[in-house]
């Protein structure tokens, strides 16, 4: 039964183009999609010259999501090859394992060549990654051309073409080599790296933050926090940077309860200090509000005046108007 899929689909139309696109094996790989699946390709890859792969010929899978090209592949090897492991997806910056840093203008063909740049790369430890030894890749990359799919029924020794030096890349090929590029190869150790990184970060010691007032009289408090980490109170971390600003350090108490008095009026003169500037700023909002209040009671005054002018001249009119009528 023929699998019907709605042409207007973004990713059935992408993937239809790139499955004519792809339909020809070449000599470094070819991909083709399972006759009842558009969603799950198979693809062989030859193994990159001058490598412990050389001479390989290496069976995988890629699963693509409904939102391809919007979202990455995942990539699944089908072959044992030493690098990575066998019906696992594996973590590659251009596999779902880093949907960051994928791009929609990659495509199957960008993949399959990033997948041969790959291969020579330290695994070091990421997700799927292996590293064997140099003889036993050599010896598995001369056992893969005797592996045979059971989906997709692909004979490894005549998936590819064979291998010529006069043979001149396509221009697609050209253009996918240079998109495979831009791809960091490096980006599954970057991410072992940094989850090496983090765990030391989380064994080891704090360190204690410590806050001195201006006369270096005594320390006030002592927290401990890692440097560059910011503390609930927001105040001097063990780099001497301030976390957070003043309004936040106010809202905040520090615990006192653990303190001498002494410490705690040092403390107070900490936070009295930090106050100066709203006390400050109120001083020199202070004159502006002097001058309106003149401004009001000058003009109350004269309107008193012109109150006491004009009822006096009504006066004088009513005592004139009664002198004459006598």
């Amino acid at each position: 039964m023929e699998v019907q899929y709605n042409l207007r689909n973004p990713a059935v139309k992408r993937l239809m183009k790139e499955a004519q696109e792809l339909r020809d094996p070449t000599e470094q790989y070819h991909a083709q999609p399972l006759e009842d699946n558009l969603f799950e390709w198979h693809f062989t890859v030859r193994g990159p010259p001058d490598s412990d792969f050389d001479g390989g010929v290496y069976h995988g899978r890629i699963v693509l999501p409904p939102e391809y090209p919007m979202k990455p592949p995942s990539i699944i090897l089908l072959t044992p090859n030493g690098r990575f492991e066998v019906g696992k997806k594996i973590c590659l910056s251009i596999s779902g394992h880093h949907p960051e840093t994928w791009q929609p203008s990659w495509s199957i063909r960008t993949a399959l060549l990033a997948i041969i740049g790959f291969m020579p790369t330290k695994g070091e430890g990421a997700i799927g990654s292996l590293d064997y030894t140099p003889d036993e890749r050599k010896a598995l990359a001369k056992k893969s051309q005797d592996f045979n799919c059971e989906i997709c029924a692909t004979c490894m020794k005549t998936a590819l073409l064979a291998c010529s030096e006069s043979s001149i890349p396509s221009l697609a090929d050209v253009e996918a080599k240079e998109l495979a590029k831009q791809i960091n190869f490096k980006a599954e150790t970057h991410t072992s790296s940094n989850a090496a990184t983090e765990s030391a970060a989380a064994a080891a010691p704090p360190a204690p933050a410590t806050i001195i007032n201006e006369n270096q009289d005594s320390q006030v408090s002592q927290q401990p926090a890692s440097a560059g980490t910011s503390l609930e109170t927001g105040m001097i971390i063990g780099d001497d940077t301030h976390v957070g600003n003043q309004e936040d350090t106010q809202s905040v108490p520090p615990n006192t309860t653990s303190l001498s008095p002494r410490q705690r009026r040092a403390q107070q003169q900490q936070q009295q200090q930090t106050r100066r500037p709203t006390s400050s700023y109120s001083q020199v909002r202070q004159p502006t509000n002097t001058n309106q209040i003149g401004s009001t009671i000058l003009i109350v005054v004269l309107t008193l005046a012109l109150a006491a002018l004009i009822f006096r001249r009504i006066y004088m009119a009513n005592e004139y108007r009664f002198d004459y009528e006598l």
